[in-house]
């Protein structure tokens, strides 16, 4: 049971419950995303800081990136597309920590956060429009098309799970296979590399499900500018 255990990554149980490395580490990242941001925003001045003009930096990074996607909605995606690109920024760096794996390698994980980004376009395409008119646009441009839509849905969101699994999977793997070939001679590059793709599958996870988001919130919008532009022609 024990090697099993080791084998399978689990941690601990409680029960019937195994809880593996992968839930700890998320649960860790987290907690600190958490503490930051209190310890942060804390004592905020008009004067800021160092760390504070930091925060503040990626602040608007990332709101100008919401903005330049979703016009006019910056103010009630922010929190859950900024703090989706910030728990996997750390998520994919966490793999750099000596005997610490990223939650992004386990498929689980990579699963759950695509099922969430799925839930919250209904969610934020509900709250935007309302329940008849969002779910109307699954009918357009005629009925025939809904089984096609449902399809679309589920297998993006599988794609959105394989992707990143399989890119920081990789990415781990790569690394650890160089390291056993060349040993410690080449630490830098290795980490340099781990650093830039993992930086990069968080940005593009990140931006998929802005777009798939903006595009849940926008299609009512959408809609009515072709039908505008069909009435002035």
């Amino acid at each position: 049971m024990e090697n099993s255990g080791i084998i399978a990554g689990i941690v601990f149980q409680l029960g019937p419950l195994q809880v593996t490395n992968t839930v700890v580490t998320t649960w860790v990242i987290m907690g600190v995303i958490a503490v930051l941001g209190w310890l942060i925003t804390r004592h905020l001045r008009m004067e800021p800081g160092p760390v504070q003009t930091a925060a503040e930096g990626v602040i608007s990074a990332i709101e100008e990136s919401i903005d330049a996607v979703a016009p006019g909605h910056m103010g009630h995606l922010l929190p859950f597309i900024g703090t989706l690109w910030l728990f996997l920024i750390i998520a994919n760096l966490s793999g750099l920590i000596p005997g610490v794996h990223s939650p992004t390698r386990d498929l689980s994980a990579t699963l759950a956060l695509a099922i969430l980004v799925f839930l919250s376009v209904h969610w934020f395409g509900i709250r935007t429009q309302g329940v008849k008119a969002y779910l109307h646009h699954y009918l357009r441009p005629s009925p025939i098309m809904l089984p096609f839509h449902i399809i679309s849905e589920v297998t993006r969101t599988i794609a959105l799970a394989v992707r990143l699994f399989g890119n920081i999977m990789s990415l781990e793997m790569t690394a650890l296979l160089i390291l056993l070939v060349a040993g410690f001679l080449a630490p830098i590059p290795i980490l340099m590399l781990h650093i830039i793709e993992a930086l990069v599958q968080a940005y593009i996870f990140g931006m998929l499900a802005l777009i798939y988001v903006a595009g849940s919130v926008q299609s009512q919008q959408l809609t009515q500018q072709k039908h505008n532009e069909q009435i002035k022609e």
